[in-house]
Formats: structure tokens, C-alpha cells, sequence
């Protein structure tokens, strides 16, 4: 057995940061939900104590707010918008839909008072400068862009939702169907339902196709209320 002294010594943990903190509290969201991440386990998984991550973050609260402003920066687009606002619009939309079906633990912010961080702000000022040029004041703007966060939030969330609970039983999308389709096919067989049995016997487009082209619906009637329309 080797003398204390001739055995070198541990090595130093690193020193925490801000930033080290706020990602592993993101990796615990991804991985095991929201409800999983606490100062306490966040400093387990950083092998530090729970009472020195307070020097760094005071409450859960705080946390919570930098994880989504964290998240919030993966929206945001290098350099200049495309030319096209509507085309813009889509681009920024469609990421915002890739960034929850990473993270869904994003949805269930969505109703709770956290606090607006600083990429949060670049990414709504990227969105309104995509009607530079329209013609239209700033409140108009403004109006325009909640219509538009409007749909694409309720499709997200819904879908998001709607993914969630099968996907936290370990269920898949093609399992959860093989066992509503029997069920469905005996309603539809029934005669009840004229105007819903076309549409499922011949199927429906997708999420994907869903998605935009209610988006192009939203921005249609946008475009129709620019100034010399």
C-alpha cells in the first residue's frame, strides 16, 4: 500500500458555472421531463451540493427561466432573414416546432409566469422585422405577429401534447393507431358518421402538411389587410 504522500491528489473538481448548470438542468428535462429537474438534482448530476448551486441560481424559478431562454437561442437565425417576409415567417415557425419536439418540456412553460429572457427578445425581434417594409406601423405589426403566434402555438402544443403521454408509456405513434384503428373503422362502418368516413377511409395529409398550410391560411388573410391590398 502506497504512502498518502507518494499518491497523487484527486483530481479538482471543476469550478461551476451558470452556463454548466442551466445545461445539465436541460439535459434532465429532455431526458426524464420537467418535473425531474431541482436545484437538488441538478447539483447530484454536477457532482457539487445542492447548496452551491444557490450561489449561482437562487430559486427553481430562476432556473426555469434560463433553461427556456437557453432553448430559445436554437430559434434564432444567423444572418439576414430570407427577402420573402412569408417565407421568413414559415422559417422561424418551422423552427420553433423542431425546438419543442426536442424539448417538450417547453409546452408546459408556456402557462407559467416565467421570466423573458434575452435571446426570447432577439428571436420576437427577428420576427417582427420580417414586416419591415410592408408598410404597416408598429402596432399593426404587432397584431399581425399574435395572430400568427397564435396558430402556431395551438398546433404545437396540441401535437406536442398528443405525442407525450404515449411516448412517456413507451408507446409508439404506429402502436397507438393499431389500437384505436379497429375501433374507428367500427364507428365509421356504422353509417353515422357520412362526412368523417370519406376522410378516414381515404386518409388525411399528415402534421407536416397540417401545419404549414394552416400557416399559409393565417398569412393569406395577413397579406390581404397590407396597406394597398
Amino acid at each position: 500500500m502506497s504512502s498518502v504522500w507518494s499518491r497523487p491528489p484527486p483530481p479538482r473538481r471543476p469550478v461551476l458555472t451558470r452556463e454548466a448548470i442551466v445545461a445539465a438542468a436541460i439535459a434532465i428535462a429532455d431526458a426524464e421531463g420537467l418535473g425531474a429537474v431541482s436545484i437538488r438534482r441538478v447539483a447530484a448530476e454536477l457532482g457539487a451540493r445542492a447548496m452551491t448551486l444557490y450561489s449561482y441560481i437562487e430559486r427553481k424559478e430562476d432556473l426555469l427561466a434560463l433553461m427556456l431562454d437557453e432553448i430559445a437561442a436554437e430559434v434564432l437565425i444567423d444572418g439576414p432573414l430570407p427577402a420573402d417576409w412569408r417565407e421568413a415567417l414559415l422559417l422561424m415557425a418551422w423552427r420553433e416546432r423542431e425546438l419543442v419536439r426536442r424539448h417538450p418540456w417547453r409546452v408546459e412553460l408556456i402557462s407559467q409566469r416565467v421570466a423573458v429572457g434575452p435571446n426570447a427578445m432577439r428571436h420576437v425581434e427577428q420576427k417582427l422585422s420580417a414586416f419591415d417594409g410592408l408598410g404597416v406601423d408598429r402596432l399593426t405589426a404587432w397584431r399581425f405577429l399574435a395572430a400568427f403566434n397564435d396558430y402556431m402555438t395551438g398546433f404545437v402544443v396540441r401535437e406536442s401534447l398528443e405525442r407525450g403521454e404515449p411516448r412517456e408509456l413507451g408507446i409508439s405513434d404506429a402502436e397507438r393507431a393499431a389500437v384505436a384503428e379497429p375501433y374507428i373503422k367500427e364507428l365509421v362502418d356504422s353509417g353515422e358518421f357520412p362526412r368523417l368516413a370519406p376522410m378516414i377511409e381515404q386518409g388525411v395529409r399528415g402534421a407536416d402538411d397540417n401545419f404549414e398550410r394552416g400557416l399559409n391560411w393565417v398569412l393569406d388573410g395577413i397579406e390581404g389587410d397590407l396597406p394597398g391590398r
